[in-house]
């Protein structure tokens, strides 16, 4: 099997995730805390070292403390 050539490389690299604001943020059924974005979309803002070092995430004072901060949305997509 031949490699693709490089011009069809970059055609298939992943759309950029554009940042959102946090508006929010709720407990899923597991109990793991999620981010409300201002797009409507949420994400997982787990606290899990080393993979993810969120410790603001373990506290109310720590969440409230990131409203308005941007995360990457992985549900809008730009183009």
């Amino acid at each position: 099997m031949e490699p693709k050539p490089a011009s069809k490389l970059h055609e298939t690299a992943a759309p950029a995730r554009p940042n959102r604001k946090i508006v929010g943020s709720h407990q899923d059924d597991a109990g793991d805390w999620v981010a409300d974005l201002e797009c409507g979309h949420t994400q997982h803002v787990r606290h899990n070292p080393p993979w993810q070092s969120r410790p603001w995430v373990t506290t109310p004072e720590g969440r409230a403390s990131r409203i308005g901060t941007e995360l990457p949305c992985a549900k809008c997509i730009d183009r």
